[in-house]
């Protein structure tokens, strides 16, 4: 099932309503994408369709979800992205932390900021929890898992190199698209998953390649933090990194997800 989150189409004087709402993606008889309304977040008050349907085009997907406390994330969790970025593979997984005012939508803009002279994408599996959760054992992590998504974790690298921690490159307004949906049915254990920036193909790898997998991070990440409703974890990124110039198009692509795009735009 795929959940996204959405404003409906413009009404009878072409104003179009700012109150995020919830969907249901899926596809009428005829063969067109539509999304079914469901009654408020599903991640607190379950799946309660209410009948009403949009066609998917004439709607304007949000972020799915917007984390109310945190975005962990996952570094070099693939072998060729160590490599490239001069790093060891580490011997646990190496956590650090966005805010979620980094989060941003499909079709939103990521702001190159000012401080910035190399911004550069990076294209991976998003998990998103479903229920408060502490010391998860890895057989137990599915149970506390509501779905999944395509993150970006957009990253100043020269601040990232200058700044000795990640927090600044990592955590600028921007620097987390997700979307375009939540696929709450979906075996993340080998998809591939593919970047392009204006049609140039960037990365190019599958998940089963991940250093530590989504049952492990779950366990390991939650020995560390109390996770709840609407967390995101951020899985690592394959190798291929580069930048993103003001003015392009950037798309991460994961099997039997979706593809999700942004443009890329210099702050005024």
């Amino acid at each position: 099932m795929r959940i996204a989150r959405f404003t409906p189409p413009v009404d009878r004087e072409g104003q179009r309503s700012s109150d995020p709402i919830f969907g249901i993606v899926g596809r009428s008889p005829e063969g067109e994408d539509t999304v079914l309304k469901i009654t408020g977040d599903p991640l607190y008050a379950g799946i309660n369709p209410t009948g009403e349907v949009f066609a998917l085009s004439d709607v304007r997907l949000l972020a799915p979800v917007i984390p109310r406390s945190k975005v962990v994330c996952v570094g070099r969790n693939y072998v060729d992205h160590a490599a490239e970025v001069g790093g060891e593979v580490p011997a646990e997984p190496l956590l650090f932390l966005k805010p979620n005012t980094s989060v941003i939508g499909p079709n939103d803009a990521i702001v190159w900021p000012r401080q910035s002279k190399r911004v550069e994408h990076e294209g991976e599996l998003a998990i998103v929890i479903g229920r408060l959760c502490k010391d998860v054992p890895r057989e137990k992590a599915s149970d506390v898992i509501f779905g999944y998504t395509i993150a970006n974790d957009v990253t100043a690298r020269d601040l990232q190199k200058s700044d000795g921690q990640w927090a600044r490159a990592k955590g600028f307004d921007t620097f987390c698209p997700l979307g375009p949906w939540i696929e709450t049915e979906l075996d993340p254990s080998d998809l591939a998953i593919s970047v392009t920036v204006d049609g140039e193909l960037r990365q190019n790898s599958r998940t089963s390649l991940m250093v530590f997998k989504v049952p492990e991070i779950i366990e390991y990440a939650s020995a560390a933090f109390t996770l709840l409703p609407g967390d995101v974890i951020l899985t690592g990124t394959p190798g291929g990194i580069g930048l993103l110039p003001p003015g392009s198009s950037v798309s991460v692509t994961i099997e039997n997800i979706g593809t999700l795009e942004n443009k890329v735009i210099s702050r005024g």
